[in-house]
Formats: C-alpha cells, sequence, structure tokens
C-alpha cells in the first residue's frame, strides 16, 4: 500500500475573479502540475496499485473566501457549500484530477480538515465536495492507520484550534456556525485589507520576521499594519461571536506562539509516545519541509506546500515553489513501513525527486 500526503494548498476562486480582476487571495497556481500528478499515480505501473491519497488540511482556502462580496465571519453550512462551488469554477482541473484518480482502481482519498478549511466539517460541504469529484472522499480531523498518524498540525496552536467541543456555535437564527478561533478571524478580517499593499504578507515565513523587517525598512507601512491590527482587537472584543475566543490567558499564548514558529518535533514525540504502533507522523501547517529520525525506526515529516513561500528580504520579491509531497510505502498486511520520502513533483516526463528517504 502507497500513501501519498500534500497539505497547504490554499484553493481560492481563481486566478482572476468574474469582473477579470486578478485575484490578490488566490495562493494555487499548480492546478496542472497537479494534475499531473493524480495522472501519474492513476496511470501506467500504477494504474491497479492501491494507493491512498491524504489531502492534508488547507487544501482549500475557505475563510478567505467572500459571500456576495462581504468577507465574514459567520460562517455556516450554506456559506461553506456556496464557497465552495466558487472554487470548484475557479479550479476546475483540480477537481477534474481527483476525478480521475478515483476513477481508477484501488484509489483512495481521505481530506484531513485543517484551520483554512474547518468549514468542511459540516456534512453539506463534504456533500459538495464528493459532487465535485464524483466519487466518495473521507473526511476526518485525524487519520491513522497502518502505523502512520497524520494531521494538519493547528490543533497545537492556540491562535488556530478552538477545543472539539467547542467547534461549533449557535448563530444567527439559531444556525450552527464555525467557533473560529483568533488566526482564522484575523485571516478574514485583516488579511485580506493588508494584501492589497502587500500581497505577500502571509506567505514570509516565519511572519514575525517579517514584521520586524517592516520596522527596519518599510515604516509607513509597520503602522498602517499595528493600527489595523489594534482596530480589529478593539472591534472583535465586543462581537458575541468572536468574544468567546479572547481571554487573558489564549492572548498570552497567542503572542508567544506568534513570535516563536511552531516546530512539531516534540509534537510527533508525545504521539509516539501515546501509541507505539505509530512509526510514521506527517504534519503540515508550517508550509515549510521538515523531517526528523526518531529511535526504533520512527519518522516525523512536514510536507511543507505547493503555493510560493518569499524571500525574508520583502524587498527583493524573490519567491521560491517547491510541489512537495510525502509517500509512505507499508506493507500490506503487516503495515510495517518499508520506505518513506518528502518528494518533489518535477513534471510527467520526470515526475519527482527524493529529497530526504528512509531508505
Amino acid at each position: 500500500m502507497l500513501y501519498l500526503v500534500v497539505s497547504d494548498l490554499h484553493l481560492g476562486k481563481g486566478r482572476y475573479l468574474r469582473n477579470g480582476q486578478l485575484n490578490i487571495l488566490e495562493d494555487f497556481f499548480e492546478d496542472d502540475r497537479f494534475y499531473e500528478f493524480c495522472e501519474y499515480y492513476s496511470s501506467g505501473l500504477n494504474y491497479l496499485s492501491s494507493i491512498h491519497l491524504v489531502l492534508n488540511g488547507d487544501i482549500l482556502n475557505l475563510i478567505q473566501i467572500d459571500h456576495e462580496g462581504i468577507f465574514t465571519h459567520i460562517i455556516d453550512a450554506e456559506v461553506t457549500s456556496d464557497s465552495l462551488k466558487s472554487i470548484g469554477k475557479g479550479h476546475p482541473k483540480f477537481f477534474a484530477a481527483l476525478k480521475e484518480f478515483l476513477s481508477t482502481p484501488n484509489k483512495k482519498v481521505t481530506y484531513v480538515i485543517g484551520n483554512h478549511d474547518a468549514g468542511m466539517a459540516f456534512p453539506e460541504a463534504q456533500k459538495v465536495f464528493c459532487d465535485l469529484v464524483g466519487h466518495h472522499v473521507d473526511f476526518t480531523e485525524t487519520f491513522v492507520k497502518d502505523g502512520i498518524h497524520i494531521e494538519h498540525g493547528h490543533r497545537f496552536e492556540a491562535i488556530n484550534t478552538v477545543p472539539p467541543k467547542d467547534f461549533f456555535v449557535k448563530g444567527p437564527n439559531g444556525k450552527s456556525i464555525l467557533n473560529l478561533p483568533w488566526g482564522s478571524l484575523f485571516c478574514i478580517s485583516v488579511l485580506p485589507v493588508l494584501k492589497k499593499e502587500r500581497p505577500y504578507i502571509d506567505k514570509v515565513r516565519p511572519m514575525s520576521s517579517y514584521v520586524k523587517w517592516c520596522l527596519l525598512h518599510d515604516f509607513t507601512f509597520f503602522w498602517k499594519l499595528v493600527i489595523t491590527v489594534l482596530r480589529y482587537l478593539i472591534s472583535t472584543s465586543f462581537d458575541s461571536y468572536t468574544k468567546q475566543n479572547r481571554n487573558f490567558k489564549t492572548t498570552l499564548r497567542v503572542l508567544k506562539q506568534i513570535t516563536i514558529y511552531p516546530r512539531y518535533e516534540k509534537q510527533a514525540k508525545r504521539i509516539f509516545k501515546r501509541n507505539s504502533s505509530i512509526h510514521t507522523v506527517i504534519m503540515g501547517h508550517t508550509h515549510l519541509q521538515e523531517w526528523r529520525r526518531f529511535p526504533e525506526g520512527k519518522f516525523y515529516f512536514n510536507t511543507g506546500t505547493w503555493n510560493a513561500i518569499p524571500s525574508i528580504d520583502a524587498a527583493l520579491h524573490m519567491n521560491t515553489v517547491q510541489l512537495s509531497y510525502c509517500t509512505i510505502e507499508v506493507h500490506p498486511k503487516s503495515g510495517t513501513l518499508i520506505e518513506a520520502s518528502i518528494n518533489v513533483w518535477k513534471g510527467k516526463w520526470k515526475p519527482y525527486i527524493s529529497e530526504i528517504a528512509t531508505s
């Protein structure tokens, strides 16, 4: 059995909006490459192979899709479904790729829900997604099978998660709406404003270094950023649907996590300790490729992203794009690890190169 894991594609409404204007909130421009990727793993020698594709969170950028021209934090099943349909129209080849992949024998897709696509927890949205790909897709928050543990990674950050029991709250007219964490509310209310002037602001890693760079080299924008964030903090303190996630303890954790960029190998260690049958932990969320080897043949990987990552020197406007993904081959009966690797997709004529491999 071969597992493929990709994460953090951040599909929006497409490169251009209906009026022909460039969509500054679109991050994914690799539809053709993704189609080749799915085609390679479902044709030729792979046609009959058992292959399980895991979409590990933030595949869709649902929290930065406007609803009837408005960016709203009141997100229910209807809003999510409409946003997903808009993404489907903007990326028809992406969904066609999944449809072709699932049309071949012994293929399966599981969607692990992240923070930018939390709305995929609504059954109505899951149905729309399955309709778009023309086949059944499983949805989960954590995927555990054959000694593999896969999750997006956002639940380890106070800024990007809420307790599972509080995932939904009652919204207007008694409808269930997403109980959005601070980070998601920031992406909805603040980032679209800032991205009008600095489209790359949310892509630089780590963001704290970019803010420091602005203080020294882009002082006017630095103060605009500070004022915009302060206004947002004040306004949301009185919103009945957002203030429940705002308290002194959470604010301190948020401030700490903004300044210290997350590394998840410690979380992987805890997962291995809790469940001795796990041999491979895979996460996403940070947009950075990582891997660690632990004793007793255990491994942690972060798949990175298919989006452009700007240079930390933002003035250079230099981007790097690596279409990275993980492969994990396990024994079909015992589930023991045969090989795992981080690969970079190169295209149909030279499919991929392995950057890191366990063998």
